[in-house]
């Protein structure tokens, strides 16, 4: 009997060890903050004690002159990083005004996220670490009190000729309510997706925000995914086509299928005010230039229209034809953001400048910054408290 007693005390303590031996290696020894938010500073920290030099980039670190494919732009700079005896790197910064910022580290030339921090944000297929910092500018950003609810929707699409997934946001009481909403129909820029919007937009958080303080109506909304080609993100690894833009079959073909695919489906499927009142279409970069598109297109189908860093250039004539066609349908809200230093700035003014020619009442919204999530997301933060009023 004592012989079995042992022989269960042994294994009990067996096992034991061996969680404990198991626990410690998750454990990873002593814990790394990183980043780590003080009243003064940030600071990030990333263990490689064989690393030879490890940098830290992001929005928060200085800026150097490059030229992209867009021209000269201000791009984020590596800044190296301190190792002590441990082979614990670490960094300070005075702490950045209050945005959401994305940052990696650079290890011997290869860039890598923190593993450290838990908050990550998918930019088509570059995964990057966030840092949020509280303030003023972002208070709509950090989760509200009432949550809406965020769903992954398949639909068919039979101007595109298959099926897509889009996202769609309802928000807080939707489901017990029974009222009818607005919509907002909310459209991504070159290199996102369907999930663009929500996770580098912070499009729920801020809508839950806005609608839980009274600043804006209860609204649904709808974040498709812009590529034609695509069903889905790339994430679903599914097949993709591609399309030529020149040929006048596939001329708009996504632009098409908003009014003539998504809005039906939303419409038959959501409790919606199925009228142009109750519809806005926004987008920022490409979805800036689908925005003019379809509100081009199909006059008369929103009376919110919002595009962001994006405009117009070509020919007067064409260009007043076009907005004549809204005018003569009529709208409730014209609203154009841009930064001053966006690559498209001068398009941005020549829609500017187009409007005010048509005599069409509008809002010319203004920012510092270039072609970033900083400045999109301000910009639903503050024409979001506009729609449908």
């Amino acid at each position: 009997m004592k012989k079995k007693l042992f022989l269960a005390l042994f294994c009990f303590l067996a096992v034991l060890g061996a969680n404990a031996q198991e626990l410690t290696n998750f454990m990873g020894g002593a814990q790394i903050v990183s980043p780590e938010i003080g009243e003064t500073e940030v600071t990030f920290r990333f263990m490689a004690p064989k690393a030879d030099t490890v940098k830290i980039t992001g929005g928060f670190t200085p800026t150097v002159k490059m030229e992209t494919r867009f021209g000269p732009m201000d791009v984020p700079a590596p800044v190296n990083m301190t190792k002590d005896e441990t082979g614990l790197w670490s960094i300070s910064f005075p702490l950045p005004e209050p945005e959401l910022y994305t940052y990696s580290f650079i290890v011997d030339g290869v860039s890598v996220n923190d593993p450290k921090n838990i908050f990550m944000q998918r930019d088509g297929t570059r995964y990057l670490s966030v840092l949020l910092i509280p303030g003023k500018q972002t208070e709509n950003y950090f989760e509200a009190n009432e949550h809406g609810n965020l769903s992954k929707v398949w639909y068919d699409s039979p101007t595109i000729g298959t099926k897509r997934r889009m996202f769609v946001y309802t928000p807080y009481g939707y489901e017990t309510s029974g009222e009818d909403y607005p919509v907002l129909y909310l459209l991504h820029g070159g290199g996102g997706d369907e999930d663009a919007w929500s996770t580098m937009g912070r499009a729920r958080q801020i809508l839950d925000n806005l609608i839980e303080k009274g600043l804006a109506k209860p609204m649904i909304c709808v974040m498709p995914n812009g590529n034609a080609g695509q069903q889905a993100a790339r994430t679903q690894l599914l097949e993709e086509k591609t399309y030529d833009r020149n040929d006048p079959a596939y001329a708009n073909l996504y632009v098409k299928s908003i009014v003539q695919d998504i809005i039906p489906y939303i419409e038959g499927h959501y409790r919606v005010i199925a009228k142009p009142e109750a519809r806005a279409v926004s987008g920022l970069s490409m979805g800036g230039g689908h925005t003019l598109a379809v509100t081009s297109l199909f006059p008369g189908t929103f009376d919110y229209i919002c595009p962001l860093s994006m405009g117009v250039r070509g020919d007067a004539e064409t260009v007043d034809k076009q907005l004549q066609g809204v005018k003569e349908a009529g709208y409730k809200l014209y609203w154009v953001g841009c930064g001053e230093s966006d690559f498209v700035w001068e398009m941005a003014q020549n829609l500017d400048a187009a409007l005010k020619r048509n005599d069409m009442e509008h809002t010319f919204y203004v920012t510092d910054g270039g072609h970033t999530w900083a400045n999109w997301r301000k910009y639903l933060n503050t024409f979001g408290q506009l729609l449908f009023k």
